[in-house]
């Protein structure tokens, strides 16, 4: 697989994602997975498995140029292959989400979670703040 990776040498800060050029990205086509320095190569491993929307050939390419980011910067990964990276996306994460609320809800630990939280924000006093900056606000808008 060829690559499209290149070290990208740009001096100062960037202020934006877009000022980086396309071939430093592990999935060009995308823009997704900066490999800018060591860590963001290693970042990129770590979360390969959550990309979404990809092809297995967008894969292929990505992991080829995270290899090559990676002899780049020195970072050794130990992984041979794309697959061997972490599952793949959950498929059905949104369900999972509901399932997982519905879990909590029922067994009572949102609503105990809750009353820690509010409790908190009370013996914090962060409560009577935020009621007091609401009322300003309030005022402010009426004159």
């Amino acid at each position: 697989m060829r690559t499209t990776w290149k070290p990208h040498e740009k001096h100062g800060r960037l202020t934006m994602q877009s000022d980086l050029p396309d071939s430093v990205y592990a999935f060009p086509k995308q823009r997704k997975e900066p490999l800018t320095d060591a860590r963001h190569v290693r970042n990129a491993a770590a979360r390969f498995d959550q990309v979404t929307g990809v092809s297995e050939a967008d894969r292929e390419l990505a992991f080829a140029n995270i290899k090559k980011a990676a002899k780049h910067y020195k970072v050794e990964l130990s992984e041979k292959s794309w697959r061997d990276l972490g599952v793949h996306p959950q498929q059905n994460r949104r369900a999972s989400t509901k399932k997982g609320a519905a879990t909590r809800k029922r067994t009572g630990v949102a609503k105990k979670a809750a009353r820690k939280g509010a409790a908190t924000r009370k013996r914090t006093a962060v409560a009577k703040a935020a009621a007091r900056k609401a009322a300003a606000t309030r005022r402010k808008k009426r004159r």
